[in-house]
């Protein structure tokens, strides 16, 4: 019989709910089948923990006496340039910004260390921030320099929104060049030294629905430590990639746009991180549930490793207009063994995302909907699929006239 979500959190109230983690379902189903598996399993936990750079957070920093204009003025929260082209006091930091002073505004890979990522967890973890401020003053506002410290108890708000996370699967990254490339997925040693991917395999949200069929707009996640909630579709977001029989798209395809509340959150789950010869980026833990309705859901959720298949991309000089597939592609299983082949060469694997602690994400979740304190909730609008035609497109560059 189907299930609804309001039955769901009926029996999550009572204590009554069978949950299971992305891992645990697998078994279930070997071993019971789909069918009963599918009747008595309600809800599937998901998880993952890796950076993921189109993140960010929003604040109000609140007035000043006498008030300050810094929408247009320039502002830095620990020497790290914000976005204030809003109203007085409402700030945008990106985990990508870099200070002025930074060395990775050179041209070589520079030991640079901190950016917009380390400041957000910072502030998370509770710290004191210096915000620098200088504005142009104007009747309403009339002060024209700020200097003082902020902490995140004192902040109107603080909201973390990420507008591309959770990608749908993504590439296993190769250098085929004669030298060592700084790239988003790690330094690549030349000539097939190492592969690089990212993702939590069986355990990640999106390749446990592929179809979106449970989430969407409005959905209650597990984000940073804390609750959020699907926001959007993220950029970049591209259903439309081909896909195994299995409806697992065999390259990055979905993601989504996600917000929380930042005071709700944790420093070990949003953690700065530095890659050499590219920059900061925000490491992000997000945990998705997944409803079980039917047994077409249960099905997806059994998805293993082996049956997730993705693309060996070369990051050097063919990167990104090399053709899908032009190195072959794997398999999760095969990525998590330590090695593939490719070009008839045994090449050393590592992950940019950690599989422990997707696991226990995926049991944090677990235990606060067995717990009664994380119910389900209903989508107000569906995720775009593959009937929407959406896809990613490259920039059209046009010359000025």
């Amino acid at each position: 019989m189907p299930k609804t979500i309001r039955e769901i959190n009926e029996k999550i109230k009572k204590g009554k709910a069978v949950v299971v983690t992305a891992e645990e379902i697998i078994g279930l189903v070997e071993n019971d089948g789909l069918q009963k598996t599918a009747e008595r399993v309600d809800v599937v936990t998901t998880g993952t923990f890796g950076p993921m750079c189109s993140s960010g957070a929003y604040f109000n920093t609140g007035h000043s006496k006498p008030r300050i204009k810094l929408g247009g003025g320039k502002i830095t929260l620990n020497d790290v340039p914000v976005y204030a082209g809003f109203a007085a006091v409402d700030l945008l930091l990106g985990a990508t910004a870099l200070p002025e002073s930074d060395p990775q505004n050179k041209v070589y890979p520079g030991e640079f260390k901190y950016g917009g990522a380390h400041v957000i967890q910072e502030l998370v973890a509770g710290k004191d921030v210096k915000l620098s401020a200088t504005a142009y003053g104007t009747d309403c506002y009339p002060r024209k320099k700020l200097d003082t410290l902020i902490n995140i108890k004192d902040l109107n708000e603080a909201v973390l929104f990420n507008m591309r996370n959770v990608y749908q699967n993504y590439n296993c990254a190769v250098n085929l060049s004669d030298k060592m490339i700084y790239t988003y997925m790690g330094a690549l040693r030349p000539q097939l030294g190492n592969a690089y991917y990212c993702s939590a395999g069986q355990l990640s949200p999106l390749l446990n629905d592929p179809h979106y069929k449970t989430l969407g707009i409005g959905t209650k996640i597990f984000l940073g430590g804390g609750e959020g909630y699907i926001a959007w579709q993220g950029t970049q977001h591209a259903p439309t990639v081909k896909r195994k029989a299995t409806g697992i798209p065999q390259a990055p395809a979905g993601t989504l746009a996600l917000i929380g509340d930042l005071k709700g959150m944790s420093p070990d789950q949003l953690v700065g991180t530095t890659f050499q010869g590219y920059g900061v980026t925000l490491t992000v833990g997000v945990g998705v549930p997944i409803p079980i309705l039917n047994e077409e859901i249960c099905k997806f959720t059994a998805v293993k490793d082996e049956e997730i298949w993705t693309q060996i991309v070369d990051y050097s000089d063919a990167y990104p207009n090399c053709k899908p597939g032009s190195l072959g592609e794997v398999n999760y299983a095969q990525l998590k063994s330590g090695k593939i082949q490719v070009k008839g060469k045994e090449v050393p694997t590592g992950a940019l995302s950690s599989y422990s602690k997707a696991v226990e994400i995926a049991e944090t979740l677990k235990d606060w909907i067995n717990e009664g304190k994380f119910l389900l909730t209903e989508p107000v609008a569906p995720i775009p699929g593959v009937e929407s035609g959406l896809t990613f497109k490259p920039l059209k560059e046009r010359p000025w006239e």
